[in-house]
This record gives structure tokens, C-alpha cells and sequence, in this order.
């Protein structure tokens, strides 16, 4: 796809981790919010979390956490891919509208095909689960429709407005970029966290800065596509003791690539979408914050809610 392959060994890990039917057992437990939520961990947005928010905010500075995306550059992981078309509707051979808007009007509009999951994006919680089993206890045969998501679809999340926290891991590990492969844990997470002066709350959005997208979504494309830093298995299940809202990662698959030795490829989506509710974010755009050094912040997201998306396009804004 725009001619850049993530290795064979990566493609047959997802298609196991997807339909692997034998691989895993889910033995699963209906949320802490109740069997019949849809909307796992944005249950924490309050309007005591909202104000609360809006204290971080001390210099009126903001910055954008998406990246742009490039129509049929920027990488995706495959089969994905976005086209645009401008298109003038209704003026081709110079027609002139004039008499039909009673003025000499001309526009153009958009003309697009697009994989929601591109880029700087939000997994849904009908995104990914195990065994055709996903958040709390949903069953995709049962709602999972080629028209769309009948449950857990990425229209139904409110607002996920809230504290937001960057760790600087490039930082900890005294890099200016990670690498490929190159993962951590709890004890990388509770270290980089302590010395940046950083606290995991609930209902946080935990980013991870590994400047991965800085160093390579340009200059190197396909290498940033066929790898990357992040989260290992045990590093997924640490946080989500810590009930936050959202974990993510300057990076477009958020965990490392290839994974750590005993790892499964992606399980932390597993361990954090379909376990606990907890939405995860790809691609962030977290240099800013690096390089200025800000670890709190409050976070607004409001994505678009096209009805029945397991992902989505996002542009989330930090505020402080």
C-alpha cells in the first residue's frame, strides 16, 4: 500500500492475533460500569473532571496532537489508504452558475475514500477484541455489520475532555528517537514518570513520547511503517491498573514493533480496548511537548461521529 509493506512476519502476527480462534482464551467479565456499556473508560468524564481540567490551563498556550495526513503518502498499516478528489460540481466546461445563485459563485468540495484508521487516530472499543469477542462481552457477529458498528461504535463516545500527561521515554532512555523494537514496562514507565516529575491518575490521558514520528515518518517512511517503538505486554497491564481514560503514543501502532521476546503482537490493545475500556490513540503529535518540556495539560477531543466507526481520523488539542 502506496508502496510500503510492513514485513510478512508482522502481517501473519495481526491475522493470528485477529482470528486466531485457539490462541486465546478471553474468559470474559462484564465492565465495572455495567453489562450493558458501550463507552468504557469515557464514563470518567465528569463535570468535576472537566473543571479540574481547565485548572492546567496557566499560559493559554495549545497545540495540535494530530499529524496532517497526506492523501496517498503517509503510511498506513495495509490494506489502508485514503484518496482525496477536489471536485467543482456543477461547473465542468466553465459552466457558469450565476444564473442559478444569482451571482458568479464558484467552490470546490471534497471527494474522499478513506480508512478511518490512519494516522493521528482513536481505536473505538469495537475496534479490536479475541475469539469474535470484544469489550465487554460484545460478540461481532452480533454487531459488527458491513454498514457499520451497531454497538460500541465511535459516534456513541462523549467528549473525552480530562488531565493529560507526556512522558518523555526518548528522555529516559537518553535518545533523541527510540527504536524499532526497542520497548518498556512498568519499571521504564514508573522510572521515566518519577524523574519527569509525572503522576498516573485515573482517568488520565497517558501519552508517550518516543520520537519515532519525527525522526522517521518523513525521512524514512517505510521504515517508520514497518516498526517501531512502544509499549510491551506487561507495560499495558501496568497501566490499566491505573484506570486511565486514554493511553497513547507518538507512534502508529502505539506497542513495540517487533515485540518484546514473549510478547504477542498488539495484545495490549487487547489488555486496554476489549479488557477495561480504555481507548488508545496513535500517531500523536507529542514533540512540542517534548522539547518545551510539558507533562500536564488538559486534553480535548472531540472526534467526528460518523455513526457506526470502529476508528477515526482525530486532531485532540493540549491546552496549558
Amino acid at each position: 500500500m502506496f508502496g510500503k509493506q510492513i514485513p510478512i512476519i508482522l502481517l501473519i502476527g495481526a491475522f493470528s492475533m485477529v482470528i486466531g480462534a485457539g490462541a486465546f482464551a478471553t474468559n470474559c467479565e462484564y465492565s465495572k460500569w455495567g453489562k450493558d456499556d458501550e463507552i468504557g473508560a469515557a464514563n470518567y468524564v465528569t463535570p468535576k473532571l472537566v473543571l479540574a481540567a481547565t485548572k492546567l490551563v496557566k499560559k493559554g498556550e495549545s497545540h495540535p496532537l494530530g499529524i496532517v495526513v497526506e492523501p496517498g503518502i503517509t503510511p498506513a498499516f495495509p490494506p489502508r489508504s485514503i484518496s482525496l478528489q477536489i471536485v467543482q460540481p456543477g461547473q465542468q466546461y466553465n459552466n457558469d452558475l450565476t444564473e442559478k445563485f444569482g451571482w458568479p459563485i464558484v467552490y470546490n468540495d471534497d471527494l474522499s475514500q478513506i480508512w478511518w484508521g490512519i494516522g493521528p487516530q482513536i481505536d473505538g472499543l469495537g475496534h479490536l477484541g479475541a475469539k469474535g469477542e470484544y469489550y465487554n462481552c460484545n460478540e461481532g457477529r452480533t454487531f459488527a455489520q458491513l454498514t457499520g458498528l451497531t454497538k460500541l461504535s465511535v459516534d456513541k463516545i462523549p467528549p473525552l475532555i480530562g488531565r493529560g500527561i507526556m512522558i518523555d521515554m526518548a528522555k529516559y532512555f537518553g535518545v533523541r528517537n527510540m527504536n524499532a523494537g526497542q520497548h518498556f514496562g512498568s519499571v521504564e514507565i514508573k522510572a521515566a514518570a518519577k524523574a519527569q516529575g509525572v503522576i498516573i491518575r485515573e482517568a488520565d490521558i497517558v501519552l508517550f513520547h518516543t520520537g519515532w514520528t519525527d525522526a522517521k515518518l518523513k525521512s524514512e517512511p517505510s521504515t517508520w511503517i514497518s516498526g517501531e517503538p512502544g509499549l510491551n505486554n506487561e507495560g499495558a497491564v501496568y497501566l490499566a491498573s491505573l484506570n486511565p481514560m486514554v493511553v497513547g503514543a507518538d507512534t502508529w501502532g502505539l506497542e513495540a514493533i517487533p515485540p518484546a521476546k514473549g510478547d504477542k503482537l498488539f495484545y495490549g490493545h487487547m489488555t486496554l480496548l476489549k479488557e477495561n475500556g480504555i481507548y488508545t490513540l496513535e500517531t500523536m503529535n507529542t514533540a512540542r511537548l517534548a522539547e518545551e518540556g510539558v507533562h500536564e495539560f488538559m486534553f480535548v477531543l472531540g472526534q467526528a461521529r460518523i455513526k457506526g466507526t470502529a476508528q477515526m481520523i482525530i486532531n485532540p488539542i493540549a491546552i496549558w
